[in-house]
């Protein structure tokens, strides 16, 4: 039996170049005949000048020596059992009294985990790596794990050791993973990685798997207890889970909440539980704060309500540490962004909106990261989580960097990523932003900028086999929700299952849609007879894929102006026009998104630095637009026709699509039921049309449901006086026909009152 040491194998712990603390530091037993007859206790403390070990089990303190360095310390203790042993060490004129953290050698991480993490299948990767609370032999910590497979050393850093990388070194696993356990951290302990490459290159690194972070400009990742939370939505969970989500109305609201509204920066921050932060301040708007969480479940969820809206999308909300990127360059995709409070706050949103019947989507970017210093880029002092080719690696264009979908593990972070947010923040959807940036190898790359796939084409068969799997995953953990593709190129089947050979995403924006239909309402009413394809053509290609109508941010942004502000002609044909578009957005086949401001005709662009402009709402024009919103989307919402046969071609038929001498169309929208349809007719023109004669399928009585020239909304107040009867005349090819008075650019949604029918047909018999 030996208890000595060699110099070098100490020198090894001071210079911080073991990658196995364990073998040298804690308690290691001095056996006799096969059993355990004396321990030897060795630590290193580099701020200490004494250390004195402490056993509560025979309430005996034991003094410690140095060995071959000032701060190297040892002792040997004569018990058969050693357990729970404590240092207390001397600092200057300070004393503390801490648990030895290589005391406690058991492994979170089991090897099991480990295979499944190599293979990129641990969907739950994030409950192994990270920092979590936990209890080992009675003695509550925090277990910290790591993948950085090509450092030579990695130490935990934060407040609890001065950020000295020397004093919690941790061990490397299965040669990929790093780990230890501290004891006596807690929730709030900030904590960054001291990551060192085989030159000697120290990087302090954010937690990749860290649930919390610090407010910017700080990057330090926090300690949380995400399991806390008291969950109320397990009636909306459960109907989710058992819902269609593509025979269902979807109305989103997209919002940036760190620019929706702003409170005054000497107010502090209020969070859950009456608890309050410091408040943090608009990075530019220096007299205004950000909105809480805790806010926002007030202010927002009952705007949104108010609105009509089915869902809230937010841009996106993991961690980043730049406001101007608009959440789209992230460092910490498993934390909700901290300036607007902690991971519970979150929760207490969504839980919120549950509560309120609106469903919760959040932006998910996976397909770049930014290159700053504290984030993933060059992690453990090599290209872990992106390509070392600049021609794979990077977007040059954007200044950030392209994960490596080839890679397992990076496969498996951004998998795992996924089902996280449903699963601690219980989302109700993803939209995947610039999915076309990743599945094509020469977006935005010029010749020679980039490396063709295996088979010498463009196409990124690594990202699209990413995202089959990210959507299969997701959908046979949780079904009812939502996966929307950003996808703006002719890439087949995106919207398609994975079974069936798509990316197996349930919606994708309709980009084609959004361009017609912008340039078509941009342009000058009389030129519009020439542009007749813009607002037909979408229909030619509507069914293959599931689409989502979008007017979203980015619309509203880089001199584009706001919606209203593309609109022709003077004011009253600017809201018009703007009424009129949304109209034959909410009729067209497809789920629905709009971005915050459109809805009360903001003129201005979105400017992520500042409010809305909500003074605007004291004048009536605005007034009456918000109230047109309600109201659409309280049509959408009440009538099926609108949106449960949205991807079935017997949904939709055009009645007429060919007077482009007028800029007229008309078509019907169907429902399930085969008796229940509507009337949709456009007049995209400031030329009202008095005797304009459509075809509609059934005789009777036709409701004007809506009419966006409605005098509530501004409009010049023409219409059919409620609604007609039908002609015995042949038109259109459908065996009636309605005389119907169209109002300048508007459209009218008629459905047959078979209740009135019944009843005139019942007075005729008597």
């Amino acid at each position: 039996m030996t208890t000595t040491i060699s110099p070098d194998q100490v020198n090894q712990i001071v210079y911080n170049l073991h990658h196995d603390p364990f073998e040298i530091l804690g308690c290691h037993p001095l056996e006799e005949n096969g059993k355990p007859t004396q321990w030897v206790v060795r630590a290193y403390l580099p701020k200490a000048q004494a250390a004195w070990v402490l056993c509560p089990t025979e309430r005996q303190e034991y003094s410690m020596e140095s060995v071959h360095h000032p701060n190297f310390f040892e002792c040997i203790i004569e018990t058969p059992e050693l357990n729970n042993y404590q240092l207390r060490v001397k600092e200057g004129e300070q004393e503390k009294v801490i648990y030895d953290p290589y005391a406690f050698r058991s492994p979170y991480v089991t090897d099991f985990d480990v295979h499944l993490f190599s293979e990129g299948n641990h969907h739950r990767i994030y409950e192994k790596l990270g920092a979590h609370l936990a209890e080992v032999e009675g003695v509550k910590g925090v277990y910290f794990a790591l993948w950085a497979p090509n450092a030579r050393n990695v130490s935990i850093i934060g407040d609890f050791n001065q950020w000295d990388g020397r004093e919690h070194q941790m061990r490397k696993l299965s040669n990929i993973l790093w780990e230890l356990f501290i004891p006596e951290l807690g929730p709030g302990t900030a904590y960054k990685y001291e990551v060192k490459n085989w030159e000697g290159h120290i990087y302090e690194k954010s937690d990749p798997y860290g649930f919390y972070q610090e407010v910017r400009p700080k990057t330090a990742s926090i300690v949380a207890d995400l399991d806390s939370y008291q969950w109320n939505d397990g009636e909306w969970m459960e109907k989710r889970r058992n819902a269609d989500p593509l025979a269902q109305p979807i109305s989103v609201y997209e919002v940036h909440i760190g620019s929706w509204l702003h409170a005054s920066s000497s107010e502090k921050t209020p969070l859950l539980n009456g608890e309050c932060d410091p408040v943090q301040v608009s990075e530019w708007n220096t007299g205004a704060r950000f909105l809480s969480y805790y806010e926002l479940a007030d202010k927002l969820i009952a705007y949104v309500k108010e609105l009509g809206y089915t869902h809230i999308e937010l841009l996106p909300i993991a961690e980043h540490p730049f406001d101007g990127s608009w959440g789209y360059q992230v460092t910490g995709y498993y934390a909700p962004t901290s300036r607007y409070g902690r991971p519970e706050d979150f929760m207490y949103f969504v839980d919120k909106c549950h509560e309120n019947g609106i469903g919760v989507i959040v932006d998910w970017v996976p397909g770049h990261f930014p290159k700053d210093g504290h984030g993933l880029a060059f992690f453990d002092g090599t290209h872990l989580y992106e390509h070392a080719d600049p021609r794979q690696g990077e977007h040059k264009e954007w200044g950030t960097l392209v994960f490596n979908y080839g890679r397992n593990e990076v496969r498996n972070f951004l998998v795992a990523n996924v089902l996280f947010w449903f699963d601690k923040y219980h989302i109700d959807g993803i939209r995947v932003d610039a999915v076309a940036s990743m599945i094509y190898l020469d977006y935005c790359r010029k010749e020679g900028e980039w490396v063709a796939n295996q088979y010498g084409g463009r196409e990124n068969l690594e990202a699209a086999d990413f995202l089959r799997q990210v959507n299969s995953v997701l959908f046979s953990y949780f079904p009812g929700v939502l996966s929307i593709a950003e996808e703006s190129t002719d890439w087949p089947m995106v919207s398609w299952p994975t079974y069936t050979g798509g990316l197996g995403f349930n919606l994708k924006w309709n980009m084609g849609w959004m361009h017609d239909i912008l340039d078509y309402f941009s342009m000058d009413p009389w030129f519009r007879q020439y542009h007749q394809n813009n607002v037909t053509f979408s229909m030619w290609y509507n069914y293959n894929e599931n689409f989502m109508l979008a007017l979203s941010h980015d619309e509203v942004v880089h001199g584009k102006s706001n919606i209203i502000g593309k609109m022709p002609g003077d004011e009253w044909q600017k809201y018009a026009n703007v009424r009129s578009l949304f109209t034959y957005m909410f009729t067209h086949p497809g789920k629905k998104t709009m971005f915050m401001s459109m809805e009360f005709g903001q003129w201005s662009e979105w400017n992520v630095w500042g409010d809305l402009e909500w003074h605007l709402l004291q004048y009536e024009p605005h007034q009456q637009l918000k109230q047109f919103f309600v109201d659409v989307n309280a049509l959408y919402k009440q009538e099926a026709a609108l949106y449960n046969r949205d991807f079935e071609q017997e949904g939709f038929s055009w009645i007429d699509c060919n007077d482009n001498r007028h800029s007229v169309v008309s078509f019907i929208r169907r429902s399930k039921d085969p008796e229940d349809f509507l009337i949709v007719v456009c007049n995209f023109t400031p030329q009202p049309h008095s005797h304009y004669r459509i075809g509609v399928p059934e005789a009777g009585y036709y409701t004007e449901l809506f009419n966006s020239d409605a005098k509530q909304y501004g409009g010049s107040n023409m219409g059919n006086l409620g609604g007609k009867w039908t002609d015995e005349w042949s038109f259109h090819n459908l065996p009636y026909s309605l005389d119907l008075c169209l109002p300048p650019l508007a459209v009218l949604v008629f459905k047959l009152d078979r209740k009135k029918l019944a009843e005139v047909t019942k007075t005729s018999e008597v």
